[in-house]
């Protein structure tokens, strides 16, 4: 008995690598998001949901191996978000990693993924700076833009007559970045920038700076800030008479949930530009309605361009019957975005992806019907229009006529 016990223990022994070696690897993808922050209600864990059911729907594995996403809060911090990525490629294989709102971040992941050669996805940073200057072999802008938003909203605004503009613009790399491509828009339709102001990051009093931005007698205040700085912004200029002395708010960058978070009643009017509003056509309202189901929310331009940009990618690893990232990106490149965020969207050789974009309008609290009915749409900017041409490219991957 005891020399059959011996066997059975042997075989066992030799038996259980061959067993490891049939259990394939799992592949890795990470998100990671502001948990808790000032941009966690159009990122955070919504995107972390996107992107899970992404990988759900496109049947959980890759190639035959499980698809794993793993989820980090990097608190709006570029070291805790380079650390927590770094850990991921050498700890964990992660082999992309898809972001959520940050600029600053956002390009030290960039650098980043260069260096390991990993594929990074940005869902919710707005730098242009990531496909023009910053511009990576390695690295897809998906959603949306500082080039986008300024040729959107600040032109419309311009044309419209608000031809003095003083900026209230968050003190770091997006809101650097939105603030220069706007003001480069007013100046081009014969507009003047009277001033211009910097306020830290999650400011909740913006009382010198409006302070300033009605002093100042511009007609227009751009607000180049995001989330919760964005309805602090709109909230008190509200208190300070600023729309009522007759100045005019334009919002740079607003999400759904901005809107949602001032309520209409404050919010109606705004005008911004928007990557995606749920509410469009039938495919966005099906994949919001099974958003909705899981997450008790309407999703952002970021949470929908997450779910489409994992699902492009994970397409790609499958045509290309590769994990290679060059390869992964010639497959990204080659094929048109067409899903219910994007129709024909192309993948340019900078890394930007081209899409049309929205001129969104906040409804008056009469014109909702329910809770969620909150924007319209006035115009779609042809994605040609909206993001800056390749000939004013700075992006070293961009060949140049000779």
């Amino acid at each position: 008995m005891k020399f059959k016990h011996t066997l059975l223990a042997a075989a066992m022994t030799l038996l259980a690598p061959l067993a490891q070696a049939q259990t394939p690897q799992p592949f890795r993808i990470g998100a990671l998001v502001d948990m808790s922050g000032v941009y966690s209600a159009h990122g955070g864990p919504g995107m972390v949901t996107a992107v899970q059911m992404a990988v759900e729907d496109f049947g959980g594995k890759v190639l035959g191996r499980p698809i794993e996403v793993l989820s980090a809060n990097y608190q709006n911090k570029v070291d805790i978000a380079a650390a927590r990525a770094r850990e991921w490629y050498d700890r964990d294989d992660v082999q992309m990693i898809i972001e959520s709102t940050d600029s600053a971040a956002a390009l030290a992941l960039q650098r980043l993924g260069v260096e390991k050669k990993r594929i990074t996805l940005f869902a919710g940073s707005a730098s242009s700076a990531l496909t023009n200057a910053e511009c990576s072999p390695y690295g897809v802008h998906y959603v949306y833009d500082t080039y986008a938003l300024s040729h959107g909203t600040g032109l419309a605004v311009t044309k419209a007559g608000g031809d003095s503009w003083f900026f209230i613009t968050a003190d770091y790399a997006f809101g650097h970045a939105l603030e220069k491509d706007t003001a480069e828009v007013v100046t081009q339709n014969g507009g003047k920038v009277l001033g211009q102001v910097r306020a830290p990051l999650n400011t909740p009093d913006f009382s010198s700076f409006l302070l300033q931005a009605q002093a100042s007698k511009a007609k227009v205040v751009g607000l180049a800030n995001a989330g919760t700085d964005t309805q602090n912004s709109v909230r008190q200029a509200n208190e300070f008479g600023i729309t009522q002395g007759g100045q005019k708010l334009a919002t740079l960058l607003v999400f759904l949930h901005d809107i949602k978070g001032l309520g209409l009643q404050a919010a109606q009017g705004l005008q911004f530009t928007d990557g995606f509003y749920w509410d469009y056509n039938d495919e966005t309202r099906a994949f919001a309605k099974r958003f909705y189901e899981r997450h008790k929310g309407m999703p952002s331009m970021v949470q929908a361009g997450a779910y489409s940009a994992t699902m492009h990618y994970l397409k790609a690893i499958t045509a290309a019957a590769s994990t290679e990232p060059d390869a992964i990106m010639a497959k990204m490149r080659a094929t048109p975005v067409n899903d219910f965020f994007a129709k024909n969207g192309v993948i340019r050789a900078d890394g930007r992806m081209v899409h049309d974009m929205y001129l969104a309008e906040a409804k008056k609290p009469s014109e909702s019907k329910s809770d969620w009915d909150l924007l319209k749409i006035n115009a779609v900017i042809p994605g040609d229009k909206a993001y800056r041409p390749l000939s004013e490219s700075q992006c070293p991957l961009v060949k140049k006529p000779s």
